[in-house]
């Protein structure tokens, strides 16, 4: 599934896009302290996080996230918005808490 086809089909608002929203999804990981999920985001996974700030992107680019996706409405902040646009990483948004935007998409995947 591809990161355009997740966004239709949880309803998620794209936030930045570009080639990124043709990347293909692999999996889901959750988390929010950087330097875990820099430790452990596999390569080509959907990260769900509530953290909207600039090094997000860079660990999502660094990982080679297929895309972040902020739970509970998170803001993308300016910086973050204009380096995820640069670098083509698709960023996506819901008001849904990561646990059930993570169960719906292990059903999407499984």
């Amino acid at each position: 599934m591809t990161v355009q086809e997740l966004s239709e089909k949880l309803r998620l608002e794209v936030i930045s896009g570009g080639e990124g929203l043709q990347r293909t999804i692999a999996g889901g990981y959750t988390g929010d302290l950087l330097s875990w999920v820099m430790a452990r985001l596999p390569a080509d996974y959907a990260w769900l996080t509530v953290m909207g700030n600039v090094n997000v992107v860079a660990v999502a680019s660094l990982k080679d996230a297929a895309c972040v996706i902020l739970t509970e409405s998170t803001a993308l902040d300016e910086n973050a918005l204009a380096k995820a646009r640069q670098e083509e990483i698709a960023v996506l948004s819901s008001p849904k808490n990561s646990f059930d935007l993570g169960a719906a998409l292990y059903a999407l995947l499984s």
